[in-house]
C-alpha cells in the first residue's frame, strides 16, 4: 500500500470501533465469497465491504466464546489470561498485570465503551473500559445485566428467555417472543447510537459493539423469519475420513429430527445476521450524521464459527474452517482500499496491535503479543489456533495450503490440503502417501514451536508434544435454564415470571415443523428441567397443532 501509516499515527486520533457478532460463519460474508456464491441478504455489510477491506482467511485463536474475546480484549493467548475454554461455573479473571486495550487506549486519552456480548468475568468488571453496558446470554444476576435491567424497566421483566428458549429448543426453529423494538440486536444498537449523539466526535472513542447473533437459540423476529426460506444456503457434509471425539460429541447438541428442521435452523440463523445487519446500518448512518465515519477504523468480525452440519457436526471449538475461520472486514479510508480483498492469513490475536498502531502507543505488558498489525505490510505464513486442556485439548497450524491437527486425546493427527479439500473431508493422515508424513511432520515442528511459545504450559516435553489418554464421547445437551429466575428474591416478582412452558410454546407457534414428541423430552426430565405434567403438556400441543 502506497498510504504511509506514520502519516495517520502522527495526525490526529482515529476513532475505533469495532462490531462483533457470535458464531457467525465465514462463508455468511458476502465478500468473502464468488458473487456467483452469495445468498445472505446483508445490504450494510455488503457496503462495509465495498468501501473497505475484506480479509479471507481470518481464523479464531480459539474458536469458542470467552476465549476468543479474552485473546481480543489482552491481544494474548490462554496461556497469560487464563481462559483456554469456556468457563461458567468456575470464576476466573484476566490478571491484573496483563493490559487490556479497553485500558490501554483509556490512558491513551480515548473515551472507551463496552456495549453487548463480552463474556467479561467476574461480571460487571470493566476490564478498563471507562463504561460497560453488558448483555449476557445466561447472567446469574439481573442486577448484573444492563439489557436484562432494561427489558424490566420496559415491562418484560416476566420474561425468562430474553434471548430465546436454550435447553430444549436450543437449535430449533423458534422465534423471539419479545417485541422487535426490545429485541438484543436492537438494543445494542440503540446503546451505540445514544452514546455517538452524546459525543459528536468530541472526544476520540473506542466502542466495542458486541451481539450474541446468530449464537443458538436462533430467536428470529417475525418480520425476517421467512427472509431465506428455501434458499439454497452454506453447505451440510459428512467428512470421507472419521472425524475427532470431540466433533463427534458436538453432533448430539442439534437434536434435528431430519433435513427440513436442519434447513429450517439454518434459514433462522441466516435471519438473525440480517437482522443484526439492519441495526448496523443504524450505527454507520450515526456516524455519518455526526461527520466521524470516515475518521474511525471500523472492523466487523465474529468470534468464531458454527460448524452447523458441515463434516457431520455442529456447534464450535474445532480447528475445521466452518467453526474456527471468521468473516472479517475493515473500513478506514485513510489507508485501505475500497472493494478490496486480502488472501493474507491473520487472526483476532492482530486487533490488539492493529489498534494500538492507529493510536500511535507502545504496548505496556511485559509478554510478547502473538499478533502483528494490520497497518504492518508482512505476511504472516502460519496460523497458530489452540483449545482448552488435558485430552481435550487440540492445536493447529496452517500455511497457506495445508491445515495440520494434533489432538493431545491420543496424539491423533489430522492433515488437510485446503487448496484441493476446502471442506476437509478428507484427511490426508488417515491413508497417509509419503508426500503427506513429510508434510505434517514439518508442519509438527513449527507448530511444536508456536505451542511452547504461546501455548499452556506442559504440553511440550523433550522437544515433543504430549499424548494423553482417549477423550471419551459425552452425551452433549444444552441443558441450561435461566440463571435469573432462580435468584429473584422478590416472591411476588418470582411468581408474575412466565411459566418456561409457556415460553416454549409461544417462541414454537409459527414453527410448524417443531415437534415436541420428537425432541429428547426425557434427558431434559432427568436433569430436572421438566416435570411429567410439563411433558404431558407439550405433547398435548402438539395434537393440538397437528390439527390446525
Amino acid at each position: 500500500m502506497s498510504i504511509d501509516i506514520n502519516k495517520i499515527r502522527n495526525s490526529d486520533l482515529a476513532n475505533i470501533l469495532i462490531l462483533t457478532v457470535d458464531q457467525m460463519r465465514y462463508d455468511c460474508l458476502n465478500s468473502s465469497l464468488k458473487e456467483e456464491d452469495r445468498f445472505m441478504i446483508t445490504p450494510n455489510l455488503d457496503k462495509l465491504a465495498q468501501e473497505g477491506c475484506t480479509y479471507t482467511n481470518c481464523y479464531s485463536p480459539n474458536p469458542v466464546c470467552i476465549p476468543a474475546r479474552h485473546n481480543i480484549l489482552t491481544g494474548l493467548s490462554a496461556k497469560h489470561h487464563g481462559f483456554d475454554d469456556n468457563y461458567f461455573d468456575i470464576q476466573k479473571n484476566i490478571p491484573f498485570d496483563i493490559p487490556t486495550i479497553g485500558q490501554v487506549l483509556s490512558d491513551a486519552s480515548y473515551d472507551t465503551i463496552a456495549i453487548g456480548k463480552m463474556h467479561f468475568q467476574p461480571a460487571l468488571r470493566h476490564n478498563g473500559f471507562n463504561r460497560l453496558f453488558d448483555m449476557d446470554e445466561l447472567p446469574r444476576y439481573r442486577e448484573d445485566d444492563s439489557y436484562a435491567m432494561f427489558l424490566k424497566e420496559k415491562g418484560y421483566g416476566n420474561i425468562q428467555s430474553i434471548h430465546g428458549v436454550r435447553h430444549l429448543l436450543y437449535m430449533q426453529p423458534q422465534r423471539s417472543i419479545l417485541p422487535e423494538k426490545l429485541h438484543g440486536n436492537k438494543w445494542v444498537a440503540d446503546k451505540t447510537v445514544e452514546y455517538l449523539e452524546e459525543n459528536k466526535g468530541r472526544r476520540p472513542f473506542f466502542i466495542w459493539s458486541s451481539w450474541i447473533s446468530p449464537h443458538p437459540p436462533f430467536n428470529a423476529i417475525d418480520r425476517l423469519a421467512n427472509l431465506y426460506k428455501d434458499k439454497k444456503l452454506f453447505p451440510s457434509y459428512d467428512s470421507i475420513t472419521p472425524i475427532s471425539n470431540l466433533a463427534k460429541e458436538n453432533y448430539n447438541i442439534s437434536d434435528y429430527t431430519n433435513e427440513e428442521v436442519l434447513q429450517r435452523s439454518k434459514e433462522l440463523y441466516c435471519s438473525t445476521i440480517t437482522h443484526v445487519d439492519k441495526n448496523i446500518k443504524l450505527i454507520l448512518d450515526k456516524l455519518e450524521e455526526i461527520n466521524q465515519l470516515d475518521n474511525t477504523l471500523i472492523i466487523f468480525m465474529s468470534d468464531h464459527g458454527e460448524m452447523f452440519g458441515s463434516n457431520n457436526t455442529y456447534q464450535k471449538f474445532l480447528p475445521y474452517d466452518a467453526c474456527s475461520k471468521v468473516p472479517f472486514i475493515v473500513r478506514y479510508p485513510k489507508y485501505f482500499k475500497a472493494n478490496s480483498i486480502n488472501n493474507n492469513l491473520i487472526t483476532l490475536n492482530d486487533i490488539m496491535p492493529t489498534l494500538l498502531d492507529i493510536a500511535n502507543i507502545k504496548y505496556p505488558g511485559k509478554n510478547k503479543l502473538p499478533g502483528k498489525s494490520l497497518f504492518d505490510n508482512d505476511k504472516q505464513n502460519y496460523v497458530y489456533m489452540e483449545h482448552a486442556k488435558g485430552n481435550r485439548r487440540w492445536i493447529s497450524i496452517r500455511d497457506n495450503q495445508y491445515k495440520y491437527n494434533y489432538y493431545y486425546s491420543l496424539g491423533n493427527e489430522e492433515l488437510f490440503d485446503l487448496k484441493n479439500d476446502p471442506l476437509e473431508k478428507t484427511n490426508l493422515l488417515y491413508e497417509p502417501d509419503l508426500f503427506s508424513i513429510d508434510k505434517a511432520k514439518n508442519l509438527k515442528n513449527v507448530l511444536i514451536k508456536y505451542e511452547e511459545e504461546y501455548g499452556l504450559e506442559g504440553y511440550v516435553e523433550n522437544g515433543n508434544l504430549k499424548v494423553f489418554d482417549e477423550l471419551p464421547i459425552h452425551f452433549y445437551r444444552e441443558t441450561n435454564f435461566p440463571y435469573i429466575y432462580k435468584n429473584i428474591v422478590n416472591e411476588e416478582e418470582k411468581e408474575n415470571t412466565n411459566n418456561m412452558i409457556d415460553e416454549i410454546i409461544e417462541a414454537t407457534k409459527n414453527e410448524p415443523l417443531v415437534k415436541f414428541e420428537k425432541l429428547d423430552l426425557t434427558t431434559f426430565k432427568n436433569v430436572g428441567n421438566f416435570s411429567d405434567e410439563d411433558i404431558k403438556r407439550l405433547l398435548e400441543v402438539d395434537i393440538q397443532r397437528s390439527k390446525t
